[in-house]
């Protein structure tokens, strides 16, 4: 008898898991399947998980295909459960794949194709169903959604597009989802859109996608100018649909705890932030190489600009900018000094020149410190005047982040709005004001 064991959440259970289960009985005569515990799924990243674990197993049984069903509640059970069962094969869909290699020193590993643009039909409950999302670009940051997609439930990545379709198709067959060379096509396949095409497209797609019915998430900075701004918002809001910024940072657990203890009293009234981010790009990016669109202030200055308007509000009343200069005119270091009613903020972030990259936020009573990579916000302290009274806090980050904005952004689409909060339309407004303050002083529009 050849055993084969197979791993996964399978919430919302639909064709893709129905495909997978199916053909991983065909590998042998006797199916073991292992289903996570939301215990287990939220220590390895997984979130948003809806059905209940026993809904999930019920769904699993349901399929006939499976001969046994276990319960899969640690990161080291796999190799103990395949010594256990005596198991010959060990497999999961191919967008795991390379990542159970060390299986193979204990039984054989089967890596299954994904089933791509999955039905719209499956077991549900609540009258919640797979959104599916297509993906606008295929650089740096689109190669960082993927893997952070797969591990939100309730999401499914269609297809891609790029008007540059080898482009595209490279991307299509390195991700096993579709490829689109006819936008058309693409926005009837899909529920919502990903854009993380360059900076000045962004306006133009997201208006496109919202005119096409279609959800947007859209990368930042999500326009270069306030009227683009409210009219992509106030466009979004007359036809009921959702459109996120996706400042990573806004979303994760971290930064909302750090915000809810500055804004707390519990280092008095704020009167000062700075804010920093560095990074050295190689000169060849197009970070460093576009005259018009690149530079330090357009890449990074969403996540400096996050904090200071968080907590200060939009209501600033100027802002100056200092900058160093390439020898291609773009800067690769700006300073925003901004003051507002009450207080004073920097701003400052660099591709060409490297700094300490903290967040300070200085209140009447003491201080909350942040380090580099504080955008990440795992672990920042709070200070007093006392030196040695100090108090540390921590949290995790998982992945690159981007998971956090799609789950919110996924649950906005769902009907729950409890997520708006943290990076609200007149936020949103106000960086895109900024922004184009920044570019007009640049002479780039």
């Amino acid at each position: 008898m050849v055993k084969v064991i197979t791993y996964g959440t399978f919430d919302l259970f639909h064709e893709g898991h129905y495909r997978l289960l199916q053909r991983a009985k065909a590998l042998g005569d006797y199916l073991i399947v292992g289903v996570t515990t939301e215990k287990y799924d939220m220590e390895r990243g997984k979130l948003n998980v809806i059905d209940a674990l026993m809904t999930r197993i019920e769904n699993v049984k349901k399929t006939g295909f499976a001969d046994e069903v276990i319960i899969e509640e640690t990161s080291g059970q796999k190799i103990s459960d395949v010594q256990k069962y005596h198991v010959d094969i060990f497999t999961v869909g191919s967008d795991w794949t390379g990542a159970f290699d060390y299986m193979s020193d204990y039984c054989r590993v089967v890596y299954l194709e994904r089933t791509k643009n999955i039905s719209s039909t499956m077991l549900r409950e609540q009258n919640r169903r797979i959104q599916k999302i297509g993906l606008i670009g295929t650089g740096r940051i689109a190669e960082r959604f993927m893997p952070e997609a797969k591990l939100v439930s309730g999401i499914s990545t269609q297809g891609v597009y790029n008007p540059r379709t080898e482009s595209a198709r490279r991307f299509a067959r390195k991700w096993e989802i579709a490829s689109y060379d006819d936008i058309e096509a693409f926005y009837r396949d899909v529920d919502a859109v990903y854009v993380a095409s360059p900076h000045q497209t962004h306006y133009a797609y997201i208006m496109e996608a919202l005119a096409h019915g279609k959800h947007v998430l859209c990368e930042k900075p999500m326009v270069l100018k306030k009227q683009q701004a409210e009219e992509v918002y106030a466009y979004a809001k007359e036809h009921r649909l959702i459109l996120f910024e996706g400042i990573k940072t806004a979303y994760c657990p971290g930064f909302e705890k750090l915000l809810g203890i500055a804004c707390s009293g519990t280092i008095g009234h704020i009167r000062y932030i700075d804010a920093c981010f560095t990074k050295l790009e190689r000169k060849d990016t197009r970070e460093l190489t576009d005259k018009k669109y690149g530079g330090s202030f357009t890449e990074l200055a969403s996540y400096c600009l996050l904090p200071v308007i968080k907590l200060f509000g939009t209501d600033y009343k100027e802002v100056h900018f200092d900058t160093i200069q390439d020898g291609n005119g773009l800067d690769v270091f700006t300073k925003a000094s901004l003051t507002f009613p009450k207080g004073i903020a920097t701003a400052t972030c660099g591709l060409g020149v490297k700094s300490e990259g903290r967040l300070l936020i200085a209140g009447t009573k003491g201080y909350i410190v942040a380090e580099a990579p504080w955008w990440k916000t795992t672990y920042f302290e709070v200070h007093y005047e006392k030196p040695d009274q100090i108090e540390k806090y921590s949290e995790r980050f998982l992945g690159d982040g981007l998971r956090y904005e799609i789950k919110d952004f996924l649950n906005m689409i769902n009907g729950n709005d409890k997520s708006a909060f943290k990076l609200t339309r007149g936020e949103s407004i106000a960086f895109a004001d900024i922004m184009e303050k920044f570019m007009k002083e640049q002479r780039r529009i």
